[in-house]
């Protein structure tokens, strides 16, 4: 069994009047075949916590709500692991004005296209049943069926293949928190030129590359 966890860093708001509306938009993927070694890289940083942090975090890791050090003892953790991240970026200032006002469309069309480029150059093995899970964004169901159906409907329709997609939360999956620290240090390296972070990981990085250049 091969695992693929997608997370995204960033808004897709366009009004760059607005304070906290980012300039760039992440998304990336963690690939793994053993998700148990991930979830331990959780556990253990937690185990590490005091009972009120503990409390305070209320299960869940969430990158820019942590302390520096345990960013960095996260994103060291996997440097020694077998996985792979590939990630697509954003300028948002060059997203096509249609997709600016369909931002679901929009979302659904960059994870469409990150996962297109993943199979296209073979970047995960295609011979062992895939699993999609995806960090939940939107709370409306006929939206996250959607984004499936045209998943799923794509690589069935591009690749001849099939992959199951399902959505959860972080709480649910404890492996989406740390791809949530992956899209957050690429998401910083884009969005205020600090790569201290994603340098951590950059040996793992197979593919970062923008999608409107």
């Amino acid at each position: 069994m091969a695992y693929i966890f997608l997370d995204e860093s960033g808004d897709l708001g366009f009004n760059f009047n607005k304070k906290k509306t980012s300039r760039h938009f992440v998304i990336a993927c963690l690939f793994v075949d053993n998700k148990k070694s991930i979830e331990k890289v959780v556990k253990k940083i937690v185990s590490g916590f005091t009972k009120k942090e503990i409390k305070n975090h209320g299960g869940i890791l969430h990158a820019f709500k942590e302390k520096p050090t345990t960013r960095q003892k996260l994103l060291g953790a996997l440097v020694n692991k077998d996985i792979s991240i590939v990630s697509i970026y954003l300028n948002k200032s060059k997203v096509y004005t249609k997709l600016q006002d369909e931002k679901h469309v929009l979302y659904n069309y960059v994870a469409n296209i990150l996962l297109d480029r993943i199979y296209t150059k073979k970047l995960i093995p295609i011979t062992r049943p895939i699993i999609l899970i995806a960090s939940r964004r939107e709370t409306n169901k006929f939206l996250n069926q959607n984004f499936c159906n045209y998943l799923s409907g794509q690589v069935a329709g591009n690749h001849k293949l099939t992959v199951s997609i399902n959505i959860k939360t972080p709480q649910q999956e404890k492996c989406l928190q740390v791809v949530d620290f992956i899209c957050w240090a690429l998401f910083r390296k884009h969005e205020h030129r600090d790569e201290s972070y994603s340098n951590i990981i950059k040996g793992k990085v197979v593919e970062e590359s923008p999608l409107f250049p």
